[in-house]
Parts: structure tokens; C-alpha cells; sequence
């Protein structure tokens, strides 16, 4: 796995970061890491990528200490940090979301975050939970954005392809196969049972639930302003049910008991 997203790193930025699919999901996780981190706030994020999630709550005053397994990634975001002069403010280390047991015993953090599924490619979530317990304070909050189990743009869009396996392939028990390592959809009220001992779900979104997934890029290049009325409509019902669920992500807030 750590292979396959060093080879993305050089364009993640320009294939999804800048894109406009990407700039519209995005928001809504910055969106609600503001209303859920304040500046002063120390962070743990899992699975940062190329920084975007982590700078944006770095320049509103939140100390972050971002992970990923990928070096390529991390070289990426130390980049990005350096350059925008917030490389004093960021703390970036290569860590698998598994083994979060390696960081220190009296680490203690006001939150955590992981975007955009990068949870999904964790091998078991429950160790994960676990270590989240004892590294959050009681109070804090864990923001969690995975990929959805339940998303009809999918199978829309692989039905009219005439691809019934694809637009079926999240609800497999055993998850899809993707550059060789696997990535996995948990039902939700599973990923809820697994966080219970420690956390209390507190909100639940769904994220491109109207915008459509990164694959559809060609498409939503040719149309910016339905995009962004989707977009608009998505923020408006983002919380709703079956909304909150049936989105390319979804977005899970719980509460540190």
C-alpha cells in the first residue's frame, strides 16, 4: 500500500487536490474540522497525504501532528509547509494508521482527523480505536472520513457503463483490491461499535452524496455550476437521512467519552 501512494504523491495535488470533484468535497471536511479544532488545539491527524487537511488547520492556529506511511506523501506536505512558512508549526512523521501504539505513552492530543478514506486501506480498525482512546483527552473529538459503503452515484454511473461488478464492488464483505493491497467499506453501524467503548458518535454527513467521485472529473469539469449548486444543495442536507450515508464518503464526528 505504501508503494501505491508513493507513486501517486507527484500528482495527487493536481489529479484530486485542485480538481474540481476534489475542491468541492474538500471544503466540507474544512469546513467541520474548524467547527471542531480552535486555534491552540494539539492534533493528531491519520493519513495526511500531501497536508492540505493539516496547513488548513495549521494557518487558524492549530498545532498538528500529521502521519502517513508514504514518504513520498510526507516529502509532498514538508514541501507545501515550507514554502507557505508553517514548516515550525507542523510536525509530520511516517506512521501507519496501525501503528499508532508506537507513539508515545503520555502523548495526549485534543483530537484526531483522518480524510478521505485513508482508514479504509487500514488493515483493522478496531486497534486504531483503541490507541484513539487512549491518545484523545475525554472531551475531544475524532473526525473521521471514510469511504462510503452505500453510494448510488456509483452505481449509476458503472450501470450506464455496463459495469454491474464495479458498481457493486463496495458492498463486497471483503472489500476490493486496489494496486494490490485492499481496501475495505465497513457498515457503519460496525465502525460505531468499534469506536463505542471510547467515543460517542455525535454527527453523521455523507460527502459526495450529490457532488459526484473523482472518477467523474471529465464530467464536472464541463459542468462547474452544477456543480457547485450540487455542492450548495449537499451542505444544505448533508445530515439527513438516508443522505448522511449514502455518500462517496461519509463523515463520522465522535465525542471522547
Amino acid at each position: 500500500m505504501t508503494d501505491a501512494f508513493d507513486a501517486l504523491a507527484a500528482d495527487y495535488d493536481h489529479t484530486f487536490t485542485h480538481s474540481v470533484v476534489g475542491r468541492a468535497q474538500r471544503s466540507a471536511i474544512t469546513r467541520r474540522l474548524a467547527a471542531r479544532f480552535a486555534a491552540g488545539d494539539r492534533v493528531l491527524e491519520i493519513g495526511c497525504g500531501t497536508g492540505e487537511d493539516a496547513l488548513a488547520l495549521v494557518r487558524r492556529g492549530v498545532r498538528v501532528a500529521a502521519t502517513d506511511p508514504s514518504a513520498a506523501m510526507l516529502e509532498v506536505a514538508r514541501a507545501k509547509a515550507q514554502a507557505a512558512g508553517l514548516a515550525d508549526r507542523l510536525t509530520l512523521r511516517r506512521l501507519a494508521a496501525e501503528a499508532l501504539d508506537t507513539l508515545p505513552h503520555d502523548a495526549r492530543y485534543d483530537g484526531a482527523f483522518s480524510s478521505f478514506g485513508a482508514l479504509n486501506c487500514a488493515p483493522d480498525l478496531r486497534p486504531v480505536a483503541q490507541e484513539l482512546g487512549r491518545l484523545v483527552r475525554p472531551g475531544g473529538w475524532v473526525v473521521l472520513c471514510l469511504l462510503g459503503r452505500w453510494v448510488p452515484w456509483e452505481w449509476l454511473w458503472f450501470l450506464l457503463r455496463l459495469k454491474p461488478r464495479t458498481a457493486a464492488r463496495r458492498l463486497s464483505p471483503s472489500g476490493v483490491t486496489w494496486r494490490t493491497s485492499a481496501v475495505r467499506y465497513p457498515p457503519l453501524r460496525a465502525v460505531r461499535r468499534i469506536f463505542a467503548p471510547s467515543f460517542r458518535l455525535a454527527r453523521t454527513s455523507g460527502i459526495g452524496v450529490l457532488v459526484p467521485p473523482s472518477y467523474a472529473e471529465g464530467w464536472a469539469k464541463r459542468h462547474p455550476r452544477l456543480i457547485a449548486a450540487l455542492a450548495s444543495a449537499e451542505k444544505r442536507l448533508e445530515t439527513l437521512p438516508p443522505i448522511a450515508r449514502l455518500g462517496d464518503h461519509v463523515l463520522l464526528e465522535l465525542e471522547r467519552r
